[in-house]
């Protein structure tokens, strides 16, 4: 074990692997705090196929489009750093599902309603809902 941590820190300096330390401890309390307070403020049909959704849809164009930008960029950022946690410390498939839900792409709300259909994820994610006085997660009925 002495050799494997020896050859680590020739590789990497002990100041990067401190950092990296500290950055996935604040990426994890992060993560117990922001994540039941995005998924317990979305609307109980956030998830549901069957409901429109249009994001700032009255806006103007280029306050739309900058808008898209950010919100995809923030949406990466976060489906890596769920990536992330699979390995390291953090709510991995919850931050994933957040990302996910902020980026566009084709089919996007098919994969989010796969997501969110898992009985063990929609089960927690309504229970957070439940803690706080929400209604449970609705979701269109299977094909």
């Amino acid at each position: 074990m002495d050799d494997v941590l020896a050859t680590v820190q020739q590789l990497i300096p002990v100041d990067v692997l401190i950092g990296l330390t500290v950055a996935s401890a604040i990426g994890f309390i992060g993560t117990l705090i922001a994540i039941p307070m995005i998924l317990v403020r979305l609307p109980a049909d956030y998830f549901d196929t069957r409901t429109p959704r249009h994001w700032m849809k009255d806006h103007h164009p280029a306050l739309r489009l900058s808008g898209l930008v950010v919100k995809n960029v923030v949406g990466i950022v976060f489906l890596l750093a769920g990536f992330a946690m699979l390995f390291l410390p953090g709510q991995g498939v919850l931050t994933m599902l957040i990302g996910v839900s902020l980026m566009d792409f084709p089919k996007k709300r098919e994969l989010e309603a796969k997501m969110v259909g898992q009985p063990t994820l929609l089960g927690v994610i309504n229970a957070m809902r439940h803690k706080y006085g929400k209604p449970p997660l609705t979701l269109a009925p299977g094909p």
